[in-house]
């Protein structure tokens, strides 16, 4: 467990001052519209000055998006890479209610039920024990307040899985990372091609207590929001 942090920390603090960019060529410019529906999900589902945290947050994409589309929530963005928050610092400057926390995704440094929704993107599979991430989530959230999931998955549909495959094995590590940082995106695939499949993390969220629980697939099941409602 703790190797695995290490390892994730080490590439995140590496390839923070392109993950951007790499972002966006390895989705094929898909990835916006990707964010943009978890943030329309959690807008649409959060009351007016209620408060919302994005773990595992990155560069800041999903925190920026919400404080954008719903400036009267007080948003909240965590990860544990100082790298990566000082990029989101200056993407989210001059917006309102928008904070910054590093923390571990594993131990929240937060009250339980302090958030209305709680999210995390393309995230989870790098942490060290999924469970364990969901369940920080589901106590940090309050009765009734929403977890979410957006993530990579192997896909189910054994016409894609060739083809997603052969992208992600061999072409989306030269996309990101180059030669020089090719192995840190060929590890970061590994990642997914390890990461529980779509119906084996819902069941998880159910285990941990979370209700109602839901699935919504981008680019055949390569892309999945799961979101559940904690009792």
């Amino acid at each position: 467990m703790k190797q695995k942090s290490a390892r994730v920390y080490g590439i995140f603090q590496t390839i923070a001052p392109r993950y951007d960019r790499a972002n966006a060529r390895i989705s094929l410019g898909l990835e916006r519209g990707w964010k943009k529906l978890l943030v329309r999900r959690m807008a649409d589902q959060t009351g007016r000055g209620q408060r919302v945290l994005d773990i595992c947050c990155g560069t800041g994409d999903i925190a920026v998006l919400l404080a954008e589309k719903r400036p009267d929530l007080h948003v909240t963005g965590l990860d544990f890479s100082p790298a990566m928050l000082e990029i989101a610092r200056e993407k989210g400057s001059g917006l309102p209610h928008l904070d910054w926390v590093q923390g571990d995704a594993m131990r929240l440094p937060f009250r339980d039920g302090t958030f209305a929704a709680v999210c995390i993107s393309f995230g989870l599979r790098n942490t060290a024990d999924y469970a364990r991430v969901l369940a920080e989530m589901k106590r940090v959230v309050q009765p009734g307040g929403k977890v979410f999931c957006l993530d990579s998955f192997v896909p189910d549909d054994p016409l894609i899985l060739p083809f997603y495959r052969l992208y992600f094995r061999h072409l989306m590590p030269v996309l990101g990372g180059g030669r020089r940082f090719r192995q840190a995106y060929t590890w970061l695939t590994r990642s997914t091609e390890l990461f529980p499949r779509r119906r084996e993390l819902m069941g998880t969220f159910a285990r941990t207590g979370l209700r109602a629980v839901q699935s919504r697939s981008r680019m055949f099941g390569a892309c999945v929001l799961i979101e559940g409602t904690r009792r």
